[in-house]
């Protein structure tokens, strides 16, 4: 009995979890392709960005971009000074 409440216990709260996360990383991954930045930058003020180490060529911005390869790549298009950072301000 006290092996079962050392090894279950945890598995039970581990299984736990893992399937209460499932719902938010799935809602997490969805990805939106905006018309133009005007419409990015009312969801994400400082733009975004392919990756952290990234920077800036276009001079000083007011707002940190968001990072994320997958909405980088969905929103491309509207990265006019190809520095990796879609729609900085």
């Amino acid at each position: 009995m006290k092996k079962f409440l050392t090894v279950g216990i945890p598995m039970a709260l581990l299984i736990g979890l893992t399937l209460g996360s499932a719902g938010e990383s799935e809602a997490a991954t969805k990805i939106v392709t905006f018309k133009n930045c005007t419409e990015l930058n009312k969801v994400y003020k400082g733009g975004v960005a392919r990756a952290a180490t990234v920077k800036n060529k276009g001079g000083k911005t007011y707002y940190k971009p968001f990072v994320s390869k997958a909405l980088y790549d969905a929103n491309k298009k509207s990265d006019r000074d190809k520095d990796y950072i879609a729609c900085e301000r």
